[in-house]
């Protein structure tokens, strides 16, 4: 893994830090990316800190352009990337009926348009290598979820994308497959105990009843999970969507 480079979206904090750093200390080198390149210095810190090597990229990942920078940036620095982890993301929590089209294209945009565009813009150096891995978040939000009809149908769409990816790629030597974790410590969760009106410490002890681990998750557990889809040993294993829970879903 010495010689790969990997591009991490919405790695600034939470899951996408934590998985940028697992990523690192497996011996990859990381472009950190976020919406503003200074708020991914804590990330990069840590990296560099340990030993590794990254560098911060700011982008929009939901125009084209911002993407295609931070991309070329990104190979001119550490090199053409053939890891991509696409954990860019946003919440714009509400019931059907009070969510503006603005709050659905919102949450679309970043999640969706923002995979396809990094995607898009990287698959060239995997096929070109004839080796890629591509890891996309979804979430147990992707089955339903109350207050978020957006951010569930990204969700779901990130499966899609993401089998289709696979069945594309793979002739290439690219693998896809896609995380959907399950209750995460992490600000978007605190955001939406916020939303509902509960603290967010009762917040996570009630949902600890409800996963059968009897615990809610860590951003660790989801960078173990990416750790292994983009390891070699992951090369069989394509086209899937992992439930990183605690327990089963359906």
């Amino acid at each position: 893994m010495a010689d790969r480079v990997a591009v991490v979206s919405g790695a600034a904090r939470g899951i996408g830090a934590a998985i940028a750093e697992r990523l690192a200390a497996d011996g990859l080198k990381v472009g950190v990316l976020d919406l503003d390149a200074a708020h991914c210095a804590d990330t990069v810190d840590a990296i560099t800190r340990a030993g590794g090597t990254a560098v911060a990229l700011g982008a929009d990942v939901s125009k084209e352009d911002s993407v295609a920078a931070a991309v070329e940036q990104l190979e001119r620095t550490l090199g053409g990337p053939t890891v991509v982890v696409n954990n860019a993301g946003i919440l714009r929590d509400n019931l059907l009926f009070k969510m503006s089209v603005d709050d659905w294209d919102a949450v679309m945009n970043v999640h969706l348009r923002g995979a396809f565009l990094l995607a898009r813009a990287t698959q060239k150096y995997m096929v070109e290598a004839r080796w890629g891995r591509i890891v996309n978040m979804s979430s147990t939000s992707a089955l339903g979820n109350r207050g978020q009809v957006n951010y569930s149908a990204a969700k779901a769409g990130m499966q899609g994308f993401t089998k289709t990816l696979a069945l594309e790629l793979g002739k290439f030597g690219v693998t896809a497959n896609a995380i959907a974790p399950g209750f995460i410590v992490t600000d978007m969760t605190a955001a939406t105990a916020e939303r509902v009106g509960v603290p967010f410490e009762e917040f996570q002890r009630a949902a600890a009843t409800q996963i059968p681990v009897q615990r809610v998750g860590r951003p660790e557990d989801i960078a173990h999970t990416a750790s292994f889809l983009v390891s070699e040993g992951a090369g069989f294993v394509s086209g899937q969507v992992i439930y990183v829970a605690g327990g089963p879903r359906d």
